[in-house]
């Protein structure tokens, strides 16, 4: 026993070169294990030595100081808030060196931990596992049907694990876990105090053709993102937003000629005129249409924080697209944030910009819209994740965030705060005040009634349906990656799908914002923000049916999760179209008041 421990100390205290992946004969290879959880839950992880489930530590078993060779590995900010907790597994493995069957560890189970492991069998427990980079999954147990009646099943735990790993010259290229020898679990009998089982594992080394750039492929499915059914989607959509687009065209560059030539028809009398103004009502609100918008701080952010969103979205797509950012652990969750956090730039630059369209450069106001650019979104993310946070220590999961975490993020926000104000007065200083194509007059004029059916409420509301049609079909796909354990690879569908929304939008919103100035309603601003932002809630509600007919989690911890992120991504989605449509909306409608002048 004393030399398997200085023979495992010395072993451990050998670094394996996991950066360069590349090893030399005998090399130790590190083997870390993560988590563990129930499967349908895919949020609620638990730490693998630390789960109610109480994993045998090798460590302890041996008799070896935890910091000898059972270290806790660092993992970047993003795996770090999706819930990895890697931890060396203390076993020994050896690179090219075949492995008989070894003893891991003793699980010592009374009747309380007796009653979590066959608790979390029944619930469908897997563990994840890491290896040279690459993920291992494995399930904890199985319930299986008893020989005399098959409608009666009975806990099993799986005692051996079998890995089988492949390379090639001297790089790894894949791991495969067989569970095996599954050990019947039942109650403690009367006067015994604990039952021990045996945890095992066996090694062996293959050699394989596949290269290495090409070793993670096996882990992307590829039947699944590239099925005939989502290039169809994708062809779909396409054709959608050519049918829209030139319809849009169709309908409004030949009513706006028509109305052009009346109002340029200098023989007008005033039976015509009168007919001309009952047919064209957006004419006659030429004098509000460039009215400011109420609560000018607050719209001002709305659309610096949608040019962020959108700034931000296709970084991480492009870079994920370039760099392949699904092959590291928590890679796209840390390009995001710090994305995110680089374009409060942009935030502020927008924002102020959009501000002073509608305001002089002394409106003391500005203030005010800083503060609700820095922090409208941030705030929502915060208040959402604190309560996940408070959930998640109460149910001691791996996806607790530490403080030494939050003080990262808090530093983060603080850099993103000094990029919005420096942003913002970058705006102010260079702005400069457009061209009204016609002057604002002092009296506001009243806007007539309409039907229900003409009521901003109603078009902004229905204005989401076509966006939302055009991009459901990738957010089945994205939602299955994210919640059924998927890696989403296709990046190249997540930017044309993209582009697709922002045009729908915009073309949606101008239809909307003309039928509004026909019903001479000239308050577009705020309804081309809700029309575009209106894909959010049909976005919202599309999740909730995903939740009760495609997903079969359960409990409180994993519905709050659910919801919370749904929450966190619909309200991003709708800055987003919300900054997108009026950007459309503001160059259609200066483009048709500019002509109508030049008339």
């Amino acid at each position: 026993m004393d030399y398997l421990k200085v023979l495992l100390c010395v072993l451990f205290l050998v670094q394996a070169d996991e950066k360069t992946h590349k090893y030399t004969e005998n090399e130790a290879v590190l083997l870390w294990v993560n988590k563990v959880g129930p499967f349908n839950n895919p949020m609620e992880t638990y730490p693998y030595y630390k789960s109610h489930i109480a994993f045998c530590n090798r460590a302890s078993e041996l008799q070896v100081a935890h910091s000898e060779f059972h270290y806790e590995r660092w993992e970047g900010l993003g795996s770090l808030l999706e819930g990895n907790n890697l931890v060396h597994s203390g076993i020994p493995i050896k690179f090219k060196r075949n492995q008989d069957k070894q003893t891991i560890c003793t699980m010592k189970l009374d009747t309380k931990k007796m009653d979590y492991l066959i608790e979390g069998i029944k619930s469908r427990y897997w563990f994840s596992m890491y290896l040279d980079e690459l993920p291992i999954w494995g399930m904890v147990g199985e319930m299986i049907a008893t020989e005399t009646n098959p409608d009666i099943s009975e806990p099993y735990v799986y005692t051996h694990k079998s890995f089988s790993i492949g390379y090639n010259d001297n790089r790894i290229i894949e791991v495969n876990l067989t569970s095996e020898e599954p050990e019947l679990l039942k109650d403690l009998a009367n006067g015994e105090v604990d039952r021990e089982i045996k945890m095992t594992y066996s090694v062996s080394w293959v050699q394989v053709d596949k290269s290495f750039a090409k070793r993670f492929d096996r882990y992307l499915d590829f039947g699944f993102f590239e099925h005939q059914i989502h290039w169809f989607s994708l062809f779909n959509s396409f054709m959608m937003v050519i049918f829209l687009v030139g319809l849009v065209s169709l309908i409004l560059m030949r009513t706006l000629r028509q109305d052009y030539e009346r109002f340029s028809d200098r023989d007008l009398d005033d039976i015509n005129l009168e007919g001309v103004v009952d047919e064209t009502g957006w004419k006659q609100v030429h004098g509000d249409v460039f009215r400011a918008p109420q609560n000018l701080p607050l719209f001002a952010a709305i659309i610096g924080t949608g040019y962020q969103l959108l700034f931000s979205c296709l970084i991480v797509i492009l870079a994920s697209i370039l760099n392949r950012l699904y092959h590291s652990r928590g890679s796209i969750t840390t390009t995001t944030i710090f994305v995110f956090a680089l374009n409060s730039f942009v935030a502020g630059y927008i924002s102020s910009s959009t501000f002073l369209e509608y305001a002089s450069l002394d409106d003391p106001r500005w203030k005010t819209t800083l503060l609700y650019t820095g922090g409208l979104y941030p705030f929502l993310i915060m208040v959402v994740m604190f309560c996940l946070n408070t959930l998640s220590w109460m149910y001691k999961a791996s996806t607790t965030i530490s403080f030494k975490i939050i003080l990262g993020v808090f530093f983060i926000f603080c850099v993103q705060l000094v990029l919005l104000v420096v942003g913002t007065q970058v705006g102010r200083r260079t702005f400069k005040k457009p061209r009204i194509p016609s002057q604002v007059i002092s009296f506001q004029r009243p806007i007539p009634l309409t039907e229900w059916y003409m009521q901003r409420w109603f078009i902004s509301f229905v204005g989401g349906t076509l966006p939302f049609g055009s991009i459901f079909i990738e957010m089945y796909f994205i939602f299955t990656s994210f919640w059924n354990y998927k890696f989403y690879y296709v990046y190249g569908f997540s930017l044309l799908v993209l582009a697709i929304l922002v045009i729908v939008t915009v073309s949606v919103s101008i239809v909307a914002t003309y039928f509004l100035l026909n019903a001479e309603d000239y308050r577009w601003k705020w309804s081309s923000i809700m029309s575009g932002g209106s894909t959010s809630v049909y976005v919202f509600l599309y999740s909730v049916f995903y939740f009760y007919s495609k997903t079969s989690m359960t409990g409180l911890f994993q519905t709050s999760f659910y919801f919370g992120y749904m929450l966190m991504f619909s309200s991003a989605l709708f800055f987003f179209g919300a900054a997108v449509a009026y950007s459309g909306t503001r160059l259609f409608v200066r483009a048709i008041y500019e002509n109508i002048k030049s008339d």
